[in-house]
C-alpha cells in the first residue's frame, strides 16, 4: 500500500490509542495525526500543518462536535475534496444519513474490538481508493 498521512479527530485517548494500533495494522505505511477537537483539528488543517489523504472524524466533542467541523471542512476549496470518514460510537441510521447528506464519504460506528476495527478500516479503505 501506498503511503497516506490519516488524520483522527477524536477527543478520547483510548480511541485514539486503540484507532493507531488498528492503522499500524492495516498498513505500516501509514501516518496517524491526530487532533482532539474540531477546532484543533480545522487550526491544523486550515495551516497546511496537515495534509491527510483523509480524516476521521468523532461526532462527540467538546468545543466543536464533528457535524460542525464537518461543515466547516467542506465549505473550503483545499479542504473540501478529502474523504471524511465519521467515526462515532453513534450506529443510528439517521446519524449516518445526515453525515452522509452533508459530504461524509463513510460512516464507521467504532467498534468494541481491535480485530473489528482493523476489518472496518480496511473495508473503508477499499471502497474509497
Amino acid at each position: 500500500m501506498k503511503e497516506a498521512i490519516i488524520f483522527l479527530i477524536d477527543d478520547d485517548s483510548d480511541d485514539q490509542e486503540i484507532f493507531a494500533l488498528a492503522l499500524e495494522e492495516v498498513s505500516p505505511s501509514y501516518t496517524c495525526v491526530i487532533a482532539k477537537n474540531g477546532v484543533e483539528a480545522l487550526a491544523k488543517l486550515r495551516s497546511g500543518d496537515v495534509k491527510p489523504d483523509y480524516i476521521f472524524l468523532d461526532l462527540n466533542m467538546p468545543r466543536m462536535n464533528g457535524k460542525q467541523c464537518l461543515a466547516e471542512i467542506k465549505k473550503e476549496t483545499a479542504l473540501k475534496k478529502i474523504p471524511v470518514i465519521i467515526y462515532s460510537t453513534s450506529s443510528e441510521s439517521r446519524h449516518r444519513e445526515q453525515m452522509i447528506t452533508m459530504g461524509a464519504s463513510a460512516f464507521v460506528t467504532k467498534p468494541p474490538l481491535i480485530p473489528e476495527l482493523i476489518a472496518s478500516l480496511k473495508d473503508v479503505f477499499d471502497k474509497l481508493k
